[in-house]
Formats: structure tokens, sequence, C-alpha cells
């Protein structure tokens, strides 16, 4: 495994994976859900796509209801599995165990990809190691779709501490009662755009009230 593995971040994700999809019953956010779950697959459509950080599949099931194929992949084994109970079309859909930065052959050369709620996730210093890894990975000209969180008082859990690098932090609590502190980065439209300044030839963030959608098409 790479070494940016986060065994506190894969820990709490095995711990919660039953209980994921929860996050989406918000009745504040359904609207922007509705919008997303239209929007994304159209962005995506009829292209050979990489997910990273795939989770329970919630979004692999939209994007390919349009995607020519969906190559799905996580490195926790409790959500691949509650992904792929889902049973999603063997024809379309394939889920694999993959590290984020070290994907091997899972979807190499794919023109499509699509990262829900793993760009927060990383540490400020692995974010342009990521980026590298994807351009290297996808095929010349791939669209790469990434979605997360915007910070809403009062809606987002709050902010528990910073770190000396800037990373932002979250104490999430399960059902169980257990707490886990979290990453949980929110960048700004100039940081996204900055980011994305050295691997694509265009790119543009669009936003809803709870959401970031950064869409951008890489050199």
């Amino acid at each position: 495994m790479a070494r940016s593995r986060t065994p506190q971040l894969e820990k709490y994700y095995a711990r919660r994976a039953a209980e994921y999809e929860r996050i989406y019953d918000k009745p504040e956010r359904q609207a922007e859900l509705a919008w997303l779950r239209e929007r994304i697959p159209r962005l995506l459509s009829r292209r050979r796509v990489f997910e990273t950080a795939c989770g329970t599949g919630y979004w692999t099931r939209e994007i390919a209801r349009k995607a020519g194929f969906v190559t799905a992949t996580d490195i926790n084994e409790p959500v691949l599995d509650v992904a792929r109970a889902k049973r999603l079309p063997a024809s379309r859909v394939r889920f694999l165990r993959a590290d984020a930065y070290v994907p091997g052959a899972a979807g190499r050369g794919a023109d499509g990809a699509f990262a829900g709620f793993w760009w927060s996730h990383l540490a400020l210093p692995d974010l342009e190691r990521w980026l590298g890894v994807m351009s290297r990975h996808l095929a010349k000209g791939a669209r790469l779709v990434a979605l997360d969180n915007r910070f809403v008082a009062g809606s987002s859990t709050p902010i528990s501490r910073r770190d000396a690098a800037g990373n932002t932090y979250q104490v999430r609590k399960l059902l169980s009662g257990e707490t886990h502190e979290i990453l949980k980065n929110f960048p700004t439209h100039a940081e996204l755009a900055h980011a994305m300044r050295p691997h694509a030839r265009e790119a543009w963030v669009e936003e809803t009230p709870h959401y970031w959608l950064l869409v951008a098409d890489l050199t």
C-alpha cells in the first residue's frame, strides 16, 4: 500500500458501510441530489469510466445508466460488499478492490473518471500526487468529474480542528455511538481551479448550496 494510506479513514468507512447512504436522506438536500443524479451521468455519458473510492456504489449506479462501462474501485471490502449487493449488470459495471494511489490495471486508459466525496479526504500534500496518478492512468483528454461537500453551518458536521498544514477535521459519530476524527477539507473555488491548472485543458466548477461539482477535461 502506498505511503498515503489512511488507516483511520479506512476503519471509519468500513464501520460505516451499512449506514453510509443515510447521508442522502437529509430533506434539505433532496432537490440538489436529484439534479446531481441527472447531471453527473450526462457529463460521463457513453464514456468508459474509472471510479475512485466508489464506496457503497450509490453514484456508480447512477453513472452506469448512461456510461459505456464503469470500473468502480475502493480500498475497503465492507463497502464493496454493499456495492456488489446492488447487483448492477456485469455488462455495464465491475467492482474491484484498488488503492486510489496505485490503481494498477483497473480502468487503465478510461476516457472518463469519477470521484465522489474523495477529494475532501485527501491531505493537502497528497492532492497533487493523486491528480498526477489520475492524469497518467486515464486516456489523453479524459473527463474527470469530482463531487464533494461545501461547508454549510448548521447542516455540515462542525470542524473540530485544523492542523499545521491547513487540513481540517471533523468528529463523526456512528449509530453505535463510536466516534472517529476524520480529515475533511472544504476547498474554495479558487483552490479547485489552482489544483487542476497543471492537469486540465479546461475545467469548471458547478455549485449548489451543499455540494460542488468539478468537471475537468484533462490534457
